[in-house]
């Protein structure tokens, strides 16, 4: 699959706001004595199983995650407490299989130059209904993320939790190239998606970074 468009904006949280929203099993990942909860629309191109031509009216859609940054028996990856999808294939594919907590949203992204027009509008009856509208471009060049900075703590994990149908931990294991981060600003017009959880999105602006295209390779979930 190909992720393209993506911008993560990422705000700081209490420890003790975020924790309670993990499973047993999973500790919650800080970063200088802060969590972050991460806010990421992004655009999916090219999605299909291994070996298999993708099907470009299946395989490219919007796509909205909500999540933080949690370890399992001291390896690190990501928790997400929501992901918003335009493709209902997707959406039933990936509850099934993944068991990953995505919903069916009403979703847009247009490119107007160097910027993105995102619109997403959750109407699902799994879920709370939730709406983000941003516009949103890279301000600058293309930068490495530094090593034990913020920005590698915050991209640079490959791999998700998730829990099966039993209440068991899985991972699935994710490989791709660094990211390719650029400075990033963005107006963002409506986000009711960290209040959908429960949350009220600190006061400051977020931690913003973009990427244009990355290519990735995902593997299927097994035990922890």
């Amino acid at each position: 699959m190909r992720w393209v468009d993506l911008l993560f904006a990422h705000w700081p949280f209490d420890p003790a706001e975020l924790r309670s929203r993990l499973p047993a099993g999973l500790e919650l990942d800080t970063f200088g004595g802060r969590a972050y909860l991460g806010i990421v629309p992004f655009r999916m191109e090219d999605v299909a199983p291994r070996g298999f031509q993708a099907i470009p009216r299946l395989s490219t859609f919007p796509e909205l995650n909500v999540r933080t940054y949690v370890t399992c028996r001291g390896v690190p990856g990501v928790w997400f407490l929501s992901l918003d999808a335009a493709s209902r294939i997707t959406v039933e594919g990936a509850r099934r299989f993944f068991h990953l907590p995505y919903v069916k949203a009403m979703m847009s992204a247009r490119r107007d130059g160097e910027a993105i027009e995102y619109r997403s509008d959750r109407r699902d009856i799994r879920a709370p209904a939730a709406t983000f509208a941003a516009r949103y471009r890279p301000i600058g060049p293309v930068e490495a993320a530094e090593p034990r900075s913020l920005e590698e703590w915050l991209v640079e994990r490959r791999r998700l939790f998730a829990l099966d149908g039993e209440g068991r931990i899985e991972r699935t294991e994710i490989r791709h190239r660094p990211w390719p981060l650029q400075p990033a600003e963005a107006e963002i017009e409506a986000d009711s998606m960290a209040a959908a959880h429960g949350l009220t999105l600190p006061a400051g602006p977020p931690h913003l970074r973009f990427a244009r295209r990355l290519d990735v390779r995902g593997w299927w979930p097994r035990p922890t």
